[in-house]
């Protein structure tokens, strides 16, 4: 294995663990009888975590963001 892709293994296995723990520390704020929340704060927590995933898949993927900022006629 080369030390470049070391590294990334090492760093995105990390970090993945790590993203995945928040995201479970997130669903436990769903106990109503901790927390007092409504379904505005859901749909924001969600809405915040759905466009962080997508960015995320924008940035492993340059073909097709770099297809939407061409402008062709």
């Amino acid at each position: 294995m080369t030390e470049k892709r070391e590294k990334f293994v090492k760093l995105a296995e990390g970090r993945t663990r790590s993203a995945l723990d928040a995201i479970r520390k997130i669903g436990n704020l769903s106990n109503k009888r901790a927390y007092d929340y409504d379904d505005q704060d859901v749909k924001k927590i969600i809405k915040a975590l759905r466009e962080a995933t997508s960015e995320l898949e924008r940035k492993f993927n340059p073909t097709s963001a770099s297809d939407s900022d061409t402008f062709k006629l």
